[in-house]
């Protein structure tokens, strides 16, 4: 048999491969099997693991076995945790819940957020039972959750603030809870795998009526956590440095704000400036250099246990400190488990390849926790190490002069990070749709500046506080550096999401470029290479267009793209503190069809909900034109290209399709009329059909529209107002007569909108109606009618999603 005739290694590493296969396969499942066929499976892979122990010539059996446990194993481990759940009778229902303080609280200028044991829960005076684990935000102001008209929380009223809350103190709050529900957008980041990941099965926010109950014994670690922080924050004037340090210190990154966060990512480094693998291995191998030093000298102890397997095992425990201390993130958990399985492997006295080892170690994580093959940390930590491992070329001792030997080790340490910079490139184009150019030079420095010198003193504070205060001049002296690579022009290259085809070969490319081989065979890297870097983009054929409405929550956002051109309708909402709908949202979505421009972006009107995203789009791309109805002064007038004002009347062609804006009238702009009243209306129309982008627009002003006789047919409308009962009158809707009425609302928003008197006059037409807490983004290329369009919830949905 070819099974027996395979080396130990080649075995191991098909089981290996075998594992992670079936947790893979679990991961695409969207409903999970029943109790019954996971009791089968789980017998069947028992059942073969027997016979291949039976019978030598059977254990070729033993790779189905291992996939098919693995399989089982992992959708066990989430049935389990999909049992947790919130019952959907209690949500939004006020709940009374007892329970402790179970995070590092978050803080910000709204309110606080942090996680919440459950001990008991109450609806009226009946026990219920809800999630052991709930994420809670406690606004500022009366203890509720506070928020304007455009549903953000709003800022405290200074004269009542909240109790302060701290890791491990018991109270008693009243709640709302809801089950997660994330936005879904092609290419977005997945918050309810996030959230399912981490164990937290239901989100919600506290009303007026919290009690503190005392301080419980548990979570002494996050209350440790709690009160460094506070100290360091209260030491370490500038805040920009203060966030740093503390997110090295001890994993809080909430005080990062978002422009240091942009600084991070277009050099390359946000790595470095969380806790990662690349602190938690520094801090092992750290460890093991002193554990190894002082073991040596330890007299009997040194003959019982040998020091260097002293040093290995006080490293991987020293490793698992820190990352307990930084809050046991689901990174850093991931490094720990690598190290302690390498550990293992090289206590048990066989020689193992490293690549074999590198794989051990993979399963070890993924069996411990099967959702990390759908995280990017997850494939770039052993990316970088397998890379790292297939592009060293064979070497030993340093001889030489010691200046000769500190050259080489900067010529080892330089080739090093250009191996990890070009061959984690196409890996991070394929997650990420960009890559820093500068993240070579970047790194170069702040590697050994942030892992030797900042990290040492952000922990070193912890017992000596001034350490804080050098390390916060380091982190200042760096700064400059890196705020002048990442506004290099050209700092940061960005590429649309390429085909898998060119996705796996952009990756093999890497591999061949870094690869200790001949430079003419490494040449064949390039054709590999630039169907990923620069993918062909599909666009519409001349004459036709694509719509996009976009999955924002409560709030608006649609693109539209021609053959050459692009048009941005609203920019969503601002979520509160620095987040916001262009940042999370639009952003990624942009990279990812291949976006580079903004010909003309339309501000319907000034409400939150509508504009919030705007700023980061008018700062991180070009924008052609800002159309609106903004009154003279508005922040965001001046950041395009150039302004002009929306007014009814006004049109353009672009490739075939034709714009026409159908309000406001111009004199509105002058009478005192609230923002939806001044809603910047557009017809879209072409060969495929036309779509009708109708903002706010409220009773008075679709009454305008029809009576001033103005084209409004429409096979799509993006129904005004979220639909509110303000709007959507009947009149109006018989002008407009849509196929497809597009509703961009919150999940279960405070509003109630979609309300149902508008669901009802719009089915009542014939309309379909798509509202995006269940639909996501709603997609339509034009190719055929609107009714064929593809909504993004529907076909990515997996286990752990909402159904929506």
């Amino acid at each position: 048999m070819v099974w027996t005739r395979l080396s130990f290694s080649w075995r191991f590493a098909a089981l290996g491969l075998a594992w992670l296969g079936g947790a893979f396969a679990h991961l695409q499942l969207a409903v999970l099997p029943d109790q019954g066929t996971l009791a089968t499976l789980l017998g069947a892979s028992l059942a073969g693991g027997a016979v291949a122990a039976r019978w030598p010539h059977a254990r070729v059996l033993l790779v189905p076995v291992a996939a098919v446990l693995s399989f089982a194993l992992a959708s066990a481990h989430a049935s389990w945790r999909l049992a947790d759940a919130l019952a959907a009778s209690l949500e939004r229902e006020d709940l009374v819940v007892d329970g402790v303080v179970a995070s590092l609280p978050q803080v910000s200028e709204q309110g606080v957020r942090f996680r919440f044991e459950v001990e008991s829960a109450r609806f009226g005076n009946e026990a219920v039972r809800v999630p052991a684990v709930v994420q809670l935000g406690w606004f500022s102001g009366w203890g509720g959750a506070p928020q304007d008209a455009h549903g953000r929380p709003a800022r405290a009223a200074p004269a009542d603030p909240l109790p302060e809350v701290r890791a491990g103190d018991r109270w008693r709050f009243a709640v709302r809870l809801r089950r997660p529900h994330g936005l879904r957008n092609p290419h977005g980041f997945d918050h309810e795998l996030f959230l399912f990941e981490q164990g937290v099965r239901a989100v919600g926010t506290v009303r007026p009526g919290a009690v503190r109950l005392g301080v419980s014994w548990r979570h002494p670690v996050e209350r440790l956590r709690q009160h460094v922080r506070d100290d360091l924050i209260a030491t370490v004037a500038d805040r920009r440095a203060a966030g740093v340090l503390a997110a090295l210190a001890v994993g809080d990154q909430s005080a990062i704000a978002s422009d240091d966060w942009r600084i991070f990512r277009d050099t390359g480094i946000s790595h470095l400036v969380s806790v990662s693998g690349v602190h938690v291995t520094m801090f092992a191998w750290l460890a093991g250099l002193l554990l190894n030093a002082a073991w040596a000298r330890a007299g009997p102890a040194s003959l019982w246990v040998p020091a260097p397997m002293a040093a290995r095992v006080g490293g991987v425990l020293a490793a698992a400190a820190y990352a307990l201390f930084a809050g046991w993130g689901v990174p850093a958990q991931r490094t720990v488990l690598m190290l302690a399985t390498v550990t293992v492997l090289q206590m048990g006295g066989r020689r193992w390849p490293l690549g074999l080892t590198l794989l051990v170690a993979a399963v070890v994580v993924c069996a411990a926790d099967p959702w990390a093959l759908n995280q990017s940390g997850f494939w770039l930590s052993f990316a970088a190490v397998a890379l790292l491992l297939a592009a060293s070329p064979e070497g030993g001792v340093r001889q030489g002069a010691p200046l000769r030997r500190a050259w080489l080790v900067l010529h080892d340490g330089a080739r090093t990070q250009a191996v990890a910079t070009v061959g984690l490139a196409p890996l991070t184009l394929v997650l990420f749709q960009q890559v820093s150019i500068v993240g070579f030079a970047a790194n170069l420095v702040a590697i050994p500046a942030v892992t030797l010198v900042v990290t040492p003193l952000a922990l070193g504070g912890v017992v000596l506080a001034p350490l804080w205060w050098l390390g916060a001049w380091v982190i200042q002296q760096s700064n400059g550096l890196l705020l002048w690579l990442a506004r290099m022009p050209g700092a940061v290259w960005t590429a649309a999401a390429a085909p898998p085809w060119a996705q796996v070969a952009g990756v093999f490319g890497a591999v061949l470029a870094v690869m200790p081989l001949p430079w003419r065979l490494r040449l064949l890297a390039v054709p590999l290479l630039v169907p990923l870097a620069a993918p062909a983009v599909p666009r519409p054929a001349e004459g036709r267009y694509e719509v996009l409405a976009a999955d924002v929550g409560q709030g608006s956002a649609v693109l539209v793209r021609t053959r050459t051109r692009l048009l941005l309708y609203d920019t969503g909402p601002a979520y509160g503190g620095e987040a916001n709908a262009g940042e999370r949202v639009l952003a990624p979505l942009l990279r990812a069809r291949g976006e580079d421009r903004i010909d003309r972006l339309v501000l319907s009107h000034r409400d939150t909900d509508h504009v919030g995203g705007a700023g980061p789009l008018l700062d991180r791309w070009p924008v052609g034109e800002l159309l609106g109805s903004l009154e003279p002064g508005h922040r965001l007038l001046g950041l395009a290209s150039s302004d002009r004002r929306c007014d009814a009347g006004q049109s353009w062609t672009w490739d075939g399709v034709r714009f026409d804006v159908l309000h406001p009238p111009a004199s509105d702009h002058a009478r005192p009329l609230k923002p939806n009243a001044k809603s910047c209306v557009v017809r879209i129309s072409g060969p495929q059909g036309s779509v009708l982008l109708a903002g706010d627009i409220e009773r008075a002003q679709e009454a305008g529209l029809v009576a001033t006789g103005v084209p409004l047919a429409s096979d799509v409308l993006l129904v005004p107002h979220h639909g509110s009962r303000t709007s959507s009158t009947a009149a109006f809707l018989d002008a407009v007569r849509p196929s497809v009425a597009v509703i961009q609302s919150g999940h279960l928003n405070r509003f109630g909108h979609p309300v149902a008197e508008v669901l009802d006059r719009l089915r009542a037409r014939g309309a379909r109606v798509v509202e995006s807490p269940s639909c996501g983004a709603w997609h339509w290329d034009g190719d055929g009618p609107p009714t064929t369009a593809r909504c993004t919830r529907p076909g990515t949905r997996r286990y752990w999603h909402h159904p929506g």
